[in-house]
């Protein structure tokens, strides 16, 4: 991928990741979104920090496939987009549904499943987002790793979640359960290896079919 490639991509990721949030806060303000503005606003801000997730969680299963390394940069906006729309949801839940009530935040969390997953979920996306930049990847070294590998655990939870929430059709959070695994078991070692060696052996193959190819022309040509 040519770099001017990768800056319109960057750039498309940027304005992917506003403009759910833009387009939210116009909604809201002119009265247009739906008679239950509140329900809309934490649904849709809890649907796009998953999407979100999901596709910082498909950079590396990507570059592994099909070599796409100059992805991998991309893959911190991703994850960062994905906190921010948490974020704002976990803000509605708590100041406009609960109005920052601690006694009744605790008693609506102890007493629904999904919100107490939600919270989990948040509470685990937090030090990946704080430790983001490069500075943080200095200062934690090998440890950073380690610690970021908590969005193995973040992205199954915003799943149970999101299904749980949703109490009744729960096929798009069955599907989105099932992409997570394929992501998630192309990240095991032996897989992701075993598909690597996959990669390179048809790209060597590729290359000799060309040579091949280039050869019978020259031949026929002379």
């Amino acid at each position: 991928m040519k770099s001017s490639w990768a800056s319109l991509l960057r750039i498309g990721i940027h304005i992917a990741g506003w403009s759910p949030l833009i387009l939210m806060i116009v909604a809201w303000s002119t009265g247009n979104l739906t008679f239950n503005p509140v329900q809309a606003a934490t649904i849709r801000t809890g649907r796009t920090a998953i999407i979100f997730l999901i596709l910082s969680l498909t950079i590396t299963p990507l570059n592994t496939v099909f070599g796409l390394s100059k992805l991998i940069p991309l893959r911190r906006w991703l994850g960062l987009y994905s906190f921010l729309y948490a974020a704002v949801h976990v803000s509605i839940f708590t100041g406009i549904d609960y109005g920052f009530d601690l006694p009744l935040l605790q008693e609506a969390i102890l007493e629904k499943p999904y919100a107490l997953v939600g919270a989990a979920t948040f509470l685990l996306l937090v030090p990946l987002a704080l430790t983001s930049t490069q500075g943080w990847m200095r200062r934690l070294k090998k440890n950073w790793k380690r610690l970021h590998r908590l969005v193995y655990l973040a992205g199954p939870l915003a799943t149970v979640h999101y299904a749980w929430a949703q109490k009744a059709d729960i096929r798009i959070p069955i599907a989105v359960g099932v992409l997570l695994l394929i992501l998630l078991g192309l990240r095991i070692g032996p897989v992701r290896a075993r598909v690597s060696r996959l990669r390179f052996a048809l790209r060597n193959l590729r290359s000799k079919l060309t040579i091949v190819g280039i050869k019978q022309i020259d031949l026929t040509t002379q």
